[in-house]
């Protein structure tokens, strides 16, 4: 089975549909709303879901013994009756005992790396691949490592999450210049193996997943992803925005010189990965003393800014969280884009957009991943 959405809206529930639900639509509406009050940490008594989402006790104890027997909740308390009165109600809480998702990362540069994690995106258990000089991955690298992960887990494994740099689309890989890939479908490949559904999704989407529940991000967000690549994502209102050819957020091959900038395997000339990527700025900083790296990274934080300043003030953000590095990505960067930007989109009228450094580590794109399979896992299941 493979999922056709994209990692969507956030928080984990979604809006159900305005056309009349079945029976099993309503149950499952009301099964996402009640998993997504909880993630990733909240606890709640069933009486208090109840005040929350307005649903009857007796349709929150149908949901709520569902999922204790499912393993996606458990009770892990009771709640603190200041009062001494009554008794006091048992909390629930998301269960990292029992499920588990296969998350795998194609994002980084010399390695792949996978790992199975609980349902909060936690890894449990690690494996790597190394990659070879010319850095390629192939796609049965990818369902050997997955049948790898899942030798001794599987029969708990509740979905298998690939984040991929580049577009894609049900399943399917359209296009990843970092990757060498056109039209890929790695998810039937997977989805052949492994009875379980497959969530293929841009590296920055999920990254963003992980910034969402577990960094500093609110419902409204720019997100930027310095990795193999250089990928964005946009949270408007806690909806993923996923564009209409799925190509949403792919910045790097956002042309800045297209007359006279070195060629990218995209096609194009001068685009930003091929004048501000990591491993061009990297180049040009070897062998420079610290002043010399110092004016290469904040001319790359002002070009970034200066990509950013128009869909910044297009779609009115605050917030824009950029992920990588701290050799590239550090306080010289930040400052350097700061100013640039503050120049561009500073008015009365707009609110003051601050770019900051994600502080969410190294497993934030496999974390990321496995929420993507848990929100589809919930949505669908």
């Amino acid at each position: 089975m493979i999922d056709n959405d994209s990692p969507g809206s956030l928080p984990l529930h979604t809006a159900g549909r305005t056309s009349k639900a079945s029976p099993s639509d309503v149950r499952r509406n009301n099964r996402s709303l009640i998993f997504s009050l909880l993630f990733p940490n909240d606890q709640c008594s069933r009486a208090e879901l109840g005040r929350r989402t307005g649903l009857s006790r007796v349709a929150v104890s149908d949901v709520v013994n569902d999922m204790l027997a499912e393993g996606l909740i458990c009770e892990s308390g009771v709640e603190t009756n200041t009062t001494g009165k009554g008794k006091r109600g048992t909390l629930l809480s998301i269960d990292t005992m029992r499920l588990r998702i296969i998350s795998i990362d194609l994002s980084q540069p010399r390695f792949i790396q996978g790992a199975v994690t609980d349902l909060l995106g936690r890894p449990q258990q690690r494996m790597e691949i190394a990659l070879g000089p010319d850095n390629r991955i192939s796609a049965d690298a990818i369902v050997q490592l997955a049948d790898q992960l899942g030798a001794d887990t599987l029969e708990t494994v509740i979905g298998i999450g690939i984040s991929v740099p580049g577009v894609t689309r049900a399943g399917v890989i359209l296009e990843s210049t970092s990757l060498g890939w056109h039209d890929v479908d790695l998810g039937s490949m997977l989805s052949s193996r492994f009875d379980v559904p497959v969530v293929i999704a841009n590296d920055a989407d999920s990254s963003m997943l992980t910034e969402r529940f577990f960094g500093q991000a609110g419902p409204n967000l720019l997100f930027v992803k310095f990795d193999r690549g250089i990928g964005a994502a946009t949270l408007i209102n806690d909806a993923t925005v996923v564009g209409e050819n799925s190509a949403s957020g792919e910045i790097g091959h956002i042309s800045i010189d297209p007359e006279h900038g070195p060629l990218c395997p995209c096609g194009k000339r001068g685009c930003m990965e091929q004048l501000i990527s990591l491993d061009v700025l990297r180049e040009r900083m070897h062998g420079l003393d610290e002043d010399g790296r110092r004016d290469v990274i904040a001319g790359a934080g002002t070009y970034f800014a200066a990509a950013l300043a128009m869909p910044i003030g297009l779609l009115d953000i605050a917030d824009v969280c950029v992920y990588g590095p701290p050799d590239v990505i550090n306080n010289t960067f930040l400052e350097a884009a700061q100013r640039r930007l503050d120049l561009a989109t500073a008015s009365t009228f707009h609110a003051h957009t601050v770019i900051r450094r994600c502080q969410c580590g190294a497993d934030i794109t496999l974390r990321g991943g496995a929420i993507a399979v848990v929100r589809n896992y919930i949505d669908h299941h």
